[in-house]
């Protein structure tokens, strides 16, 4: 009888550990620069963190909970910080990026580096460390100023109201333009004293949208000419949020850096030239749409995420690679 109790036991532990979960989870928490963003009707903003899942593989989970319009205070008193910490397991990285909102005057999101911004990161990384997770600063991404004197700006979320002739008329010169001033430096302080990862996206960004230049800069936000874009037919000048391509050039900058920061992280680390997923988190929604881009007789690589998919019939000499992830399968 004991032998089979004992033969019952090893059974159910060899079950558990086949099961239990071998991914690591990156969390992200921050605002609507990183955050999900809402596809229906075509929409085409993007945070920089939805697009993240695109350079792991399968073995790296990426949970989002930034949100648009949030500080690193209304994170904390909005009670999502908590759900956060409720998921975390030992060995699970949490991304910290705040500060566009921080800046902003009103009452419920403001904090002052040197303070209570300071405080706020050090409770995410001294919390996180208390769960076993391993925290990891990043600083704010830099907004498209290349106006001498940046223009008023008490809330980005309102940039998604307004048409192209609502845009800021003022002339831009060559170079691009801090409008983030101590809150790109306190993460960087915070890092060193608490000894913690700390990617300078700040630096990163900066660098990106400057070799880009003025106008070819406008590419990565959600910038657009009248007509030029069906999901906003009377255009935009938002010079904070990513469209699509924005958001995915850097998540790979971010992925890169991460990985340079964090080696571990390297060998799980992907890559692909097209990234179709439904949810909104690669280059296109459709493999239709993916296909119409691309000669099929130069060599592509196409990462698929999750779902089920009409394989396409391609020709003999094609040298597309298809690859399934997330428990995508063809028909």
């Amino acid at each position: 009888m004991k032998k089979h109790l004992f033969g019952l036991f090893c059974a159910a532990a060899l079950f558990m550990a086949a099961t239990e979960d071998k991914t690591t989870t990156i969390f992200m928490i921050g605002d609507s620069t990183m955050a999900n963003k809402d596809i229906s009707g075509g929409k085409k903003e993007r945070g920089w963190g939805m697009a993240l899942q695109c350079y792991f593989d399968d073995n790296i989970v990426i949970d989002n909970h930034a949100v648009n319009g949030l500080s690193s205070l209304s994170f904390i008193n909005e009670g999502r910080w908590d759900k956060v910490l409720e998921k975390m397991k030992p060995g699970d990285y949490v991304i910290i990026q705040f500060g566009h909102n921080d800046e902003k005057p009103k009452a419920d999101r403001h904090t002052d580096p040197g303070s209570t911004f300071d405080y706020n990161l050090a409770k995410f990384v001294r919390e996180t460390r208390e769960h076993g997770g391993i925290p990891v600063l990043m600083n704010c991404v830099v907004r498209r100023n290349f106006f001498v004197n940046a223009p008023e700006n008490d809330d980005d979320e309102k940039l998604r109201t307004t048409t192209f002739k609502d845009g800021v008329k003022m002339i831009e010169g060559d170079s691009l333009i801090d409008t983030h001033g101590l809150y790109r430096v306190a993460p960087r302080d915070l890092a060193k004293r608490m000894n913690v990862h700390f990617v300078d996206a700040n630096k990163i960004t900066h660098d990106l949208e400057q070799g880009l230049g003025t106008e070819a800069s406008k590419k990565l936000h959600m910038w657009f000419l009248p007509d030029e874009e069906p999901s906003v037919p009377k255009g935009r000048q938002d010079n904070t949020h990513y469209n699509v391509h924005g958001a995915q050039v850097v998540a790979k900058l971010l992925a890169d850096a991460l990985c340079e920061e964090v080696p571990i992280l390297k060998k799980y680390r992907t890559d692909a030239d097209i990234t179709v997923d439904s949810k909104g988190r690669g280059d296109f929604l459709s493999l239709t749409e993916a296909l119409k881009t691309i000669d099929e007789k130069q060599p592509v690589t196409i990462q698929i995420l999750g779902g089920e998919w009409q394989k396409p019939q391609m020709g003999k000499k094609s040298k597309v690679t298809f690859v399934l992830r997330e428990g995508a399968k063809w028909k």
